[in-house]
C-alpha cells in the first residue's frame, strides 16, 4: 500500500526490512560465504566480504532511485510491475519453504567459482546475484514505489543500509556462527522466512491487482 507524502509508518519500515532480510537472506549466505573462500586468509575473507557487501547495495540502492524511471522509459506500468514483482518474490519463497533455494544459489556458487578470478568473487557471485539478486532488486523497486517522498525514501535508503551492515556482520562471523547453529535450525529460519516472504508477495500483488482493477 502506497504510503501518503512524508507519512513513513514504523510498520511500514518494519515490512521493508523484513522484506528485504528475506530475499538477500545474510543467514543462507554464510555458508556459501565460507565455500566460496576456502583457502582464504581472514584479511582476504574481510575485504572480500565488505566489497562484496558494498558493490551489492549500491546496486540496489541504484534500482531503488531509477528503477521508476528505467520502468516509465520501457512503458512499463508500475502496477504490472508490481503483480510481477510479487510472483517472482512467491516463486522465492516457494524456494525457501521447499528447501529449494540455498541448493539452487551453492549449485550456481560452484559452477561460477571454477570460471572465475579469485579477485573478481567480491563482485560476481557474491554482490551479484547473492547479494543484488532478482528479488532483491524487485523488492527495492517495488518498495521505492511505496515510499515515494524524498524523507521517505531516505528513510528506505537507511533501512536497505541496515540490513547491508547485517549482511557483513554475518559474513565476517560465518565462520564462527555456523559452529553454533544446527542444520536443523537453520531450516527452520528459512522455512519461516520464507513464509513471511510469501505473505508480503501476495500483498505487492493484491496492491497491483487494486491499482489496475480498483
Amino acid at each position: 500500500m502506497r504510503l501518503e507524502p512524508g507519512l513513513v509508518v514504523q510498520d511500514a519500515l518494519l515490512n521493508a526490512f523484513v522484506t528485504f532480510f528475506v530475499t538477500i537472506d545474510p543467514p543462507g549466505l554464510m555458508g556459501i560465504f565460507l565455500a566460496l573462500t576456502t583457502g582464504m586468509t581472514s584479511k582476504q575473507r574481510r575485504q572480500t566480504a565488505l566489497r562484496g557487501t558494498l558493490i551489492g547495495i549500491i546496486i540496489l540502492l541504484g534500482f531503488m532511485l531509477v528503477g521508476g524511471i528505467i520502468l516509465e522509459t520501457l512503458g512499463i506500468s508500475m502496477s504490472a510491475f508490481r503483480i510481477a514483482g510479487g510472483l517472482l518474490l512467491f516463486y522465492i519463497a516457494f524456494e525457501m519453504v521447499f528447501e529449494m533455494r540455498a541448493e539452487r544459489k551453492e549449485e550456481a556458487a560452484e559452477k561460477i567459482i571454477s570460471h572465475s578470478e579469485l579477485q573478481s568473487m567480491a563482485v560476481f557471485p557474491l554482490a551479484i546475484p547473492l547479494i543484488a539478486g532478482p528479488g532483491a532488486i524487485s523488492a527495492a523497486i517495488l518498495l521505492a514505489d511505496d515510499f515515494s517522498w524524498p524523507t521517505d525514501r531516505l528513510a528506505l535508503m537507511g533501512v536497505l543500509i541496515a540490513v547491508g551492515i547485517i549482511v557483513y556482520l554475518a559474513l565476517l562471523l560465518a565462520d564462527r556462527v555456523s559452529r553454533f547453529i544446527s542444520e536443523t535450525v537453520q531450516i527452520i529460519m528459512t522455512r519461516l522466512l520464507g513464509i513471511i516472504l510469501a505473505a508480503l508477495s501476495v500483498q505487492f500483488v493484491i496492491d497491483g491487482v487494486l491499482a489496475l482493477w480498483p
